[in-house]
């Protein structure tokens, strides 16, 4: 699909109010970070992804914007959406570690996805099997020494397979990245680790088309600036809507403030 169609713009609309609706619905909180990175799941999987690619989130807690966007394109049904976070449910709060084929992995213990992608990329290599390895992470996660050690891997492999996405959003669990653990400018770091490396905005499909699609001799990573609740005006760049559910005049709200951009 093109990013700059009418249909493409009707998705995203589409696909912003089911996941407000999912999440109302299970009262459900995490709703901040979903919105944050529903756009790069979005670009990700309606104009980039090949069947042998894999996706690894390593941002669990945002298993529902994941299962949106693995809804807009067949792979999982609308009555699996109606079962999101309950009881027996394939759809928990987290990734599942089996029975949904688009999943590679559960995730969510933050600091494990890179670590994750990088095995697949070397498994590729080893393997001579096609396909790229995307991997989208929190800013907050950065914080988490694992991450540092999986790029010490990945530039010592040269892993080009391997496309690292960081929702940066500015926010984690107790305040701002700034405020918790400043590791401004992350794309510098990134750089010694001889990572190609670009900053974009992470809510421009054509932007996020165009860097995603891109191929190199290194590995990649996309530093993606974001709003934490985007599209939601009293959600964003707001703490503490990591955390909290809707209640039903916002989730109105909501839904108004979506179905109208």
């Amino acid at each position: 699909m093109n990013v700059h169609s009418p249909q493409f713009k009707e998705l995203r609309k589409k696909c912003f109010l089911r996941l407000l609706t999912m999440h109302y619905q299970s009262k459900v909180g995490h709703l901040g970070g979903n919105l944050s990175c529903l756009d790069i799941l979005l670009v990700l999987y309606h104009t980039i992804l090949k069947p042998e690619d894999v996706v690894v989130l390593s941002k669990g807690h945002s298993a529902g914007a994941l299962y949106i966007a693995l809804w807009s394109v067949g792979l999982i049904t609308d009555e699996q959406l109606e079962q999101f976070h309950k009881d027996n449910t394939l759809l928990s709060g987290h990734p599942p570690a089996s029975g949904i084929p688009a999943i590679a992995f559960a995730t969510g213990s933050l600091g494990h996805g890179v670590g994750l992608a990088a095995g697949v990329a070397l498994g590729k290599r080893l393997k001579k099997s096609p396909g790229r390895v995307f991997c989208l992470t929190s800013d907050g996660e950065w914080n988490e020494g694992s991450n540092w050690e999986s790029l010490i891997f990945i530039q010592h492999q040269v892993l080009n397979q391997i496309c690292l996405i960081v929702d940066l959003n500015g926010l984690q669990g107790f305040g701002s990245t700034n405020e918790i653990a400043n590791l401004h400018p992350l794309d510098e770091k990134f750089k010694v680790f001889n990572m190609e490396t670009v900053t974009i905005d992470g809510h421009d499909a054509q932007e996020l088309n165009r860097e995603l699609d891109k191929l190199s001799e290194k590995p990649r990573s996309i530093i993606a600036r974001t709003r934490k609740g985007s599209g939601v005006s009293f959600m964003e760049n707001r703490m503490e809507w990591h955390y909290l559910p809707l209640t039903e005049d916002q989730y109105n709200q909501a839904i108004q403030e979506i179905s109208l951009q």
